[in-house]
Parts: structure tokens; C-alpha cells; sequence
């Protein structure tokens, strides 16, 4: 199952000048959180990328051209360091088209822009591509494949501390609520999509707030809730919180160095910090039984 991971954004909150790496390059230790991200989903058996590039596109292609595997693998080096043997290997597997798509392109209209390279996949993935987790991707797809959806997204815990201000209309304030304690979810960034989802697509959209959007008013969009490790790195105080999690050896994302369906018992300080709402009986019953994750259509979406 080919996987499109979105490589364009500039992100500006990462950034300390312009010059700077796109997002997707911005390390985790020795690898770039894209790496990352294109390892949790070999794991999974994909190993099939489409990088739908745009700013910072060749800082992606240049790091992919000169990769070296001794970064991130044992080796014996031998003949007076003239043969290099590695014990283990990371990209030998893979197969990645490398494909630009515009520095200021819309992601739904990116996605439109690799269509021709997923037409001989009826169910791809998406991602994009500054976005960890832990959630068990094989069984996601599995259950998502049990339906007629167009797609469907993660949907995880707000990670904002900052507090809702309710407002009476005389100015005075009738409440605070932290966001965590709030029963809402937010757009986790992975997907899971069919061909179907270009119907919801028009030139220039985004993915999201008009592709999904679409497909939920016709109620064929999905969200996955998922209370188990998920962090984005939107911003330098999120990559550094990450950076201290991977020299800690606290590394929930890394499944392909746990053995097979097992974790690693996770310290609450290994979390990022959040409260988590209890889920509300009144929830949807439509759990996946295998996951535990209750999976809901999104909410219709008024024309």
C-alpha cells in the first residue's frame, strides 16, 4: 500500500531564518522526523512513498541521494576500512518517488498532483509527515477496509494547554475550561483513503477542510479515536520535548524496535503533558474490537 507523505510546508513557527530546513527535515536524534514517520509506516509492511514535495524540496531529494545507513545501523568495516558490512539496514526495502508539487500548494490539491502515481491503489495513506504515533496503523487499515468510506483520520487528544474563556454578552465571564478537559478531538494527520476521495477534491482544495469535509456531508468519512501516544512537532518546544524523549530512550513512536504487538510500558513523564477525558458514555458503541477504539463517522456538516 503506497504511502504520500506531505514533505511542502514551510513551517514558519519552526524556522530561524529562511533558509531554513522545510518542517519534514527538522532531526530527532540522528534522523529527521520524516524518517521517522516513513520507518513506523515500513513497519507496518509499507514501504512504497510518494514525497509530495515543496519548500526546502531539494534539502529532501539531497538527503535521500547522499543517505548513509552507518548513521543509523551497526557495521563491521574490514580490509583496512575498505569493505563496509551492515549488520541491519533501513532503506533497502523502500521505493520512494520524490514528486514537486508547488511551495505554496494546498495539500488536498498536492494530493491531486501525485494522483497519477496511486492509480493502481483503489486504499492508499497519507500523512503529514511532522506527526508521531504509536497506533497500530495494521489494524486501522484492516477495519477501514471492512467499509465503503472514502477515508479516514485519527482523531487524538488536543495537546494545547491554553484555557476556553466563556463570555456572557454583557462582557461578564461565566467560565474557564482547560482545552484537555474538553470532549473533543482533533485531526491526528494520518489517513487512510480510496481513490473515492478525488471525487471530493477540486483544484486548489485542501484535503481536509474541503476534501473530508465533502465526504462527511455525505457520510462517508471516518474518524479513529486514539488515546495512546500521539505528538506533533509544530513548534521548536515540541521538537525539543521529542529531542529529550529519543536521548531518554523513550521512543513510543519507534514501534519497528519493540517485538511484535508489544509496547514498552510508558512513564506518565514520557507523555506528552495532557489531561485525558474520560470518553462519554454516550459515545457512539461502534468500537473496533480488536483496536478498542471507538470509530465514529465525523459529524454531518451543515451546506
Amino acid at each position: 500500500m503506497k504511502v504520500v507523505l506531505f514533505c511542502g510546508g514551510l513551517g514558519m513557527r519552526m524556522r530561524s531564518g529562511p533558509e531554513s530546513l522545510p518542517k519534514p527535515m527538522m532531526t530527532i536524534g540522528a534522523r529527521p522526523v520524516l524518517w521517522h514517520i516513513m520507518k513506523y509506516y515500513a513497519h507496518f509492511g509499507h514501504t512504497d512513498f510518494i514525497l509530495a514535495l515543496g519548500h526546502g524540496a531539494n534539502a529532501v531529494k539531497d538527503y535521500f541521494l547522499n543517505y548513509s545507513e552507518t548513521h543509523s545501523n551497526d557495521f563491521v568495516l574490514s580490509k583496512g576500512c575498505r569493505n563496509l558490512e551492515l549488520l541491519s539496514t533501513d532503506v533497502s526495502e523502500w521505493r520512494i518517488t520524490f514528486v514537486d508539487t508547488g511551495v505554496s500548494t494546498a495539500i488536498g490539491e498536492r494530493l491531486r498532483r501525485v494522483r497519477r502515481f496511486l492509480e493502481d491503489d483503489d486504499v492508499f495513506l497519507a500523512n503529514y509527515g511532522d506527526v508521531l504515533t504509536d497506533a497500530p496503523m495494521d489494524h486501522i487499515v484492516e477495519d477501514f477496509l471492512a467499509t465503503d468510506d472514502v477515508g479516514s483520520l485519527l482523531a487524538v487528544d488536543p495537546q494545547d494547554s491554553f484555557h476556553v474563556v466563556r463570555i456572557a454578552s454583557d462582557g461578564h465571564l461565566t467560565g474557564i475550561e482547560p482545552v484537555a478537559d474538553m470532549e473533543m478531538r482533533i485531526n491526528g494527520g494520518y489517513f487512510v483513503l480510496r481513490q473515492g476521495i478525488f471525487d471530493y477534491l477540486e483544484e486548489g482544495d485542501d484535503l481536509v477542510m474541503d476534501g473530508c469535509v465533502r465526504a462527511a456531508r455525505d457520510g462517508r468519512f471516518r474518524a479513529v479515536r486514539y488515546d495512546g501516544f500521539w505528538a506533533p512537532m509544530d513548534t521548536l518546544k515540541e521538537r525539543s520535548a521529542l529531542e529529550d524523549m529519543d536521548r531518554r530512550g523513550a521512543r513510543p513512536w519507534a514501534v519497528w524496535e519493540h517485538p511484535a504487538g508489544l509496547l514498552p510500558a510508558r512513564r506518565q513523564e514520557d507523555l506528552p503533558p495532557r489531561d485525558v477525558p474520560a470518553l462519554d458514555p454516550a459515545d457512539p458503541p461502534d468500537a473496533v474490537p480488536s483496536l478498542g477504539l471507538p470509530v465514529v463517522g465525523l459529524p454531518a456538516v451543515a451546506p
